[in-house]
């Protein structure tokens, strides 16, 4: 929409910015002029009741001015040649792994040395877990960031960072970083200053001299870690004062009802952008926004700041896509995609998170009907958004999809979950998994579960009894977990150390900053002797890695597997059985997976309901043509063996 009194207001800065609108900088001017009135629109819609908004709007406007002065040639180069391939990050050709940087090999400069590891693998996206300064003890896993420009000398250096993005860009890789939008560390320079009294620095949180309004929030506010970190706010004897800390003590909540706060915040996000940044993972953002009355989590402005952001990001750095990490229901996951006017334009990606809980669900029942009852759900993902997914990351895994779901597939809800737990915990009498129940809360029963993926699917107990029949299995229900969260659409995640199998790491209980986290168990110290087994014939490592190897060598060979919003879920002739269809133009493949440890039987009219019958399949696992038979006659599917085929 025009807005002449805004755009020549927009004109007269990027003219004293000494902007060529006509000449170079045009596509910039093109691209802020077709923001502008979104952009005014939210940012007046969160702080148009501030009596100094409009000041705060100009400075917003030459901050996106000064980031796109500031953007390197190279990076503008490259939002060039992704603004050419529409949505660059739909592609079936990029595949991405997930690591803490000193866990997975000491430092940013010996991780530059390990990119033909990843070559060799096939990833080209690293997501590096936070890197930048925390206070060690009190880090959060890197959550609590204490200088959101200064690598934590843990890491190495700025200039090692630099280096490695560097390389990767000449390689054509792609980089993803966090930025923690919700808190900061009490050791960040404002939180100091906040100590200190600065009254300025204390609006940026969110502090109280007495108790009243931290009480009133907490009737209605959740509480995130219950065991390790109970309440929503912390007594600092400094200042006198309560400050809300909804996750640990040492997080304090930025405090976004103030505009500094929001400019300082997306000041550091043009600064990531400006660096190099592909992706960048917002963490946290259902929390962004808080209102007494309410449980404070995706709450309508947090969505407003998000569309806010990536409007701004559009203009000034439109080849930096959006990751909203968001641990929520279906229904409001579907949010952060964005509504209405904003559909597909908050964030481009979001975990698939729904869906990795469910194949845990799947693989531990062998009935994927509780799975199947969530898909017309996850199915609302507008087009020109995508998923990252995965079967494990750094966090636990929840149970967080609705009764009804369970209760559709005539499971009862609380037996249901309290089944996966005991199952996954290792505290059925027919589990083969090892792992363990994450923040339990003894008020409502609830908890999530920690383990990594091959101590969940089984390995580890194998291994520790000797019994090749059962690691066998366990490296199927591996390759099986993976293989579903590949082809499913959306960018696959692999986390560090999956490829290669590693089972639970118990080292964390001698650090007393982790032991009381047991969700390091799956944040393995990788052990480059054992990893070298990838290369020897018939080791463990070798048979995961060069299967991992050939899944991302199909994915990539095969264009339907892209997510072009191109997913129908086959009719489930057997509850053991979940197979989807990936269609792209004449393209058309059968994705299958038993979840049984026997084997089950598939009728070949499965495959004669979407369009023309099929006479051949190929299997690009296998690797060999299939005849399709008659419908009284079945498709016999090993115990965890996965098909992928395709009609020819």
């Amino acid at each position: 929409m025009y807005n002449r009194v805004l755009h020549t207001r927009i004109n007269e800065i990027l003219h004293s910015g000494q902007i060529d609108i006509a000449g170079e900088d045009n596509m910039f001017f093109t691209r802020f002029i077709a923001n502008a009135t979104a952009i005014d629109a939210l940012f007046h819609d969160i702080y148009g009741s501030n009596p100094e908004s409009h000041e705060y709007f100009e400075k917003l406007i030459s901050l996106l001015t000064r980031s796109y002065i500031g953007r390197p040639a190279e990076l503008r180069q490259r939002d060039e040649e992704k603004e050419m391939k529409g949505n660059w990050f739909l592609s079936n050709e990029i595949t991405g792994m997930s690591l803490y940087v000193d866990r997975f090999c000491g430092s940013i400069k010996n991780l530059q040395s390990k990119l033909d590891y990843f070559k060799k693998l096939g990833v080209n996206f690293l997501h590096l877990m936070p890197v930048f300064e925390s206070p060690e003890g009190e880090s959060d896993g890197g959550y609590a960031v204490s200088d959101f420009r200064k690598v934590d000398r843990r890491f190495g250096t700025f200039n090692d960072l630099r280096s490695l993005q560097q390389h990767m860009q000449q390689e054509g890789m792609y980089l993803m970083l966090d930025i923690v939008l919700n808190h900061t560390s009490h050791h960040h320079e404002w939180a100091q200053k906040a100590k200190g009294g600065d009254k300025k620095y204390q609006r940026y949180f969110y502090m109280y001299d007495d108790r009243r309004l931290p009480d009133e929030y907490d009737r209605t506010m959740p509480e995130i870690f219950p065991e390790s970190s109970p309440g929503n706010f912390t007594y600092d004897p400094e200042m006198k004062k309560w400050v809300m800390t909804v996750f640990h003590r040492y997080q304090w909540d930025l405090n976004y009802t103030n505009p500094e706060v929001f400019l300082e915040m997306l000041d550091n996000i043009l600064f990531y952008a400006n660096f190099g940044v592909d992706i960048l993972r917002i963490d946290a953002p259902a929390f962004i926004w808080k209102q007494l009355g309410t449980p404070c989590q995706n709450l309508p402005q947090a969505h407003t700041l998000l569309r806010l952001i990536k409007q701004c990001v559009q203009v000034a750095a439109p080849g930096m896509a959006l990751l909203g990490e968001a641990i929520v229901a279906p229904k409001e996951i579907m949010k952060y995609f964005g509504t209405g006017l904003y559909t597909a334009k908050e964030c481009d990606f979001a975990y698939n998170a729904t869906h990795m809980a469910l194949q845990w669900d799947a693989l531990a029942t062998a009935d994927t009907r509780v799975m199947l009852a969530a898909q017309h759900e996850i199915l609302q993902k507008p087009y020109g958004t995508s998923w990252i997914t995965y079967t494990r990351c750094h966090d636990d895994i929840g149970l967080g999809y609705d009764d009804y779901m369970i209760k559709q597939a005539g499971f009862n809800p609380f037996e249901h979950r309290r089944f996966l737990k005991e199952y996954y915990s290792g505290n059925h009498s027919n589990t083969p998994a090892k792992g363990a129940l994450f923040s339990v809360n003894p008020k409502t029963n609830d908890a999530r579960i920690s383990g990594s993926l091959a101590s969940l699917c089984g390995l580890e107990k194998a291994i520790g009894a000797k019994d090749e029949v059962a690691i066998d299995y366990a490296i199927r229900r591996i390759i099986l977990m993976q293989a579903h969260s590949f082809f499913i659409g959306g960018v696959p995640m692999i986390f560090y150390g999956d490829e290669a199998g590693y089972t639970n790491d118990y080292s964390y209980l001698n650090d007393p900053g982790k032991s009381y986290d047991n969700r390091w168990m799956h944040r393995p110290v990788i052990d480059w002797k054992k990893n070298a087994n990838i290369d020897r014939e018939d080791t463990v490592e070798q048979r995961i890695f060069s299967a991992t190897q050939k899944l991302i060598s199909l994915r990539r060979k095969i264009f339907a597997v892209g997510d072009y919003k191109n997913l129908t879920w086959m009719t489930p002739h057997n509850i053991h059985v979940a197979g989807y269809l990936r269609t792209f133009e004449e393209q058309k493949l059968y994705c299958l997976f038993n979840f049984l440890d026997k084997p089950s039987y598939l009728t070949w009219h499965a495959f004669k309901e979407h369009g023309a019958e099929p006479r051949i399949l190929f299997d690009h696992w296998q690797q060999k043509e299939m005849h399709v038979g008659y419908d009284h006659e079945y498709l016999v599917i090993e115990p965890y063996q996965f098909l992928l085929l395709e009609v020819k």
